[in-house]
């Protein structure tokens, strides 16, 4: 992919303010990524040993499918530069087809005992008790697709990260299934496709995600956390301090009255470079804190799962307010 993306001139050229890169970097990594997950599965479908009774072929079939327009559309996106309005279609399309092969939020550990189904929420059998766990799921998955979209600023960030919450989804699905399940085997094999990815992808970076890539690993890591079990909690604390970085930066160029598609420098991961980190210290650090609250869905229940989503919050809030104070000290002693 390295030597087709510099064929086919899909680079990224460090040609704004914002790239940190000083020469033109391949794009397509994504794509490397995805052929080595699919044929992956294709052996493990071929040997018998992919499906069990929970996880039905056609759902597998629709999101391989999905999965496969993201990638053509980020190749389009990353060759030709498409405006946000356009390059949304891709992942909007991809969401609502594995929601019509039957992809939803049905329900979510009480973390009090029990189970809480979504079709509770109103009368059973109403307009809104369907379409409540259609409108989540949606949305879910839109959220996870561009959380690792924007997470992906620096050298192996996203990878990262992705790396870590499929490894932690493949934990967390053998308490919920049989071992060697459907749910353990693809998010394994996602983690191996995007292992042997990082290996290029650390700093000093010989290739990049692109688009496709990093919308990829964000929707594939949403799909696997609600079939193992709906696992929201436990994708929501592996991928809380990037998710909470991108609400933040929303909500900032919202109070500027910026578009919140447009690109800036004001990410959690510029912002601990600009104190002095470097690019394998920041990812090494925010891998350590996404790998350290995913070990607590391994390890604890969800009443304490819900409890450190908010000591995750209160770092965040802790960090940010340091950064903050951090950088203002550098700008005023310059």
């Amino acid at each position: 992919m390295i030597f087709l993306a510099t064929k086919w001139h899909v680079l990224d050229l460090p040609n704004i303010s914002r790239k940190i890169h000083d020469k033109p970097i391949p794009l397509l990594g994504g794509v490397a990524i995805y052929l080595a997950f699919l044929l992956s599965i294709g052996f493990f479908w071929q040997t018998g040993n992919l499906f069990d009774s929970r996880i039905n072929i056609g759902l597998v079939a629709w999101f391989l499918l999905a999965s496969l327009i993201l990638i053509v559309n980020g190749f389009f996106d990353d060759k030709y530069k498409l405006p946000p309005q356009i390059s949304i279609i891709g992942p909007i399309i991809s969401v609502a087809i594995v929601i019509l092969a039957g992809l939803k939020i049905t329900y979510v550990s009480n973390p009090f005992g029990g189970i809480f189904y979504m079709d509770n929420i109103l009368a059973p059998g109403s307009f809104w008790s369907l379409a409540i766990p259609i409108f989540i799921t949606f949305f879910w998955l839109m959220g996870m697709t561009y959380t690792t979209k924007l997470l992906d600023g620096i050298d192996g960030l996203a990878s990262s990260i992705g790396l870590i919450a499929s490894v932690i989804i493949f934990f967390v699905s053998l308490s919920w299934d049989v071992s060697g399940s459907t749910t353990s085997l693809l998010s394994a094999t996602l983690a191996g496709s995007i292992l042997g990815f990082l290996v290029f992808n650390w700093h000093p970076a010989k290739i990049f995600l692109g688009e496709g890539g990093s919308t990829f690993i964000g929707f594939a890591l949403g799909v696997l956390a609600i079939i193992s079990g709906s696992k929201i909690a436990t994708a929501l604390l592996v991928m809380g301090f990037p998710a909470l970085d991108i609400l933040w930066v929303i909500v900032r160029r919202l109070k500027n009255k910026q578009p919140i598609y447009q690109g800036d420098n004001e990410h959690l991961h510029f912002r601990l470079m600009r104190a002095g980190l470097s690019q394998k210290q920041t990812v090494l650090f925010m891998g350590f804190i996404s790998l350290c609250f995913g070990l607590v869905s391994i390890l604890f229940t969800t009443k304490a799962k819900i409890g450190a989503l908010f000591i995750v919050m209160a770092l965040m809030f802790l960090l940010s307010s340091w950064l903050n104070y951090k950088l203002k000290e550098k700008h005023e002693a310059k």
